[in-house]
């Protein structure tokens, strides 16, 4: 994309169930300016799921690396698994200039606004 403007980052938090997915589904199709920033995880690939595409699998311990070197605007452990927005993935499309929604937990929404208070 050809743009100079940094992108805006977006926020998609609400309970599992209440669209979000089919929200950023429908964004997405009209919009080819916008972006979903793809978490990394240390849960194994459900069927359908492929590395890069719905996720980055990593294994915990790099995860966990990961965390030491700060390198996510936010990350949980839900039941069992890590999950985080990596602060670099989020910068590299923002500077393409696309608007990136993170489409995460309330909490990680908290730590963002923390990280990211512009």
């Amino acid at each position: 994309m050809q743009n100079h403007k940094k992108g805006n980052i977006y926020i998609i938090s609400a309970a599992s169930g209440t669209g979000k997915t089919t929200l950023v589904s429908r964004l997405l199709k009209n919009h080819d300016d916008i972006r979903v920033s793809i978490s990394h995880t240390t849960r194994q690939p459900r069927e359908g799921e492929a590395h890069g595409m719905h996720y980055h699998f990593v294994p915990k311990e790099e995860f966990e690396s990961l965390i030491e070197q700060r390198a996510f605007l936010e990350h949980a452990n839900v039941f069992g698994n890590y999950y985080g927005t990596s602060i670099a993935g989020v910068n590299s499309l923002s500077e393409e200039g696309y608007d990136v929604i993170l489409e995460i937990d309330v909490q990680g929404a908290a730590q963002v606004r923390k990280s990211l208070p512009e």
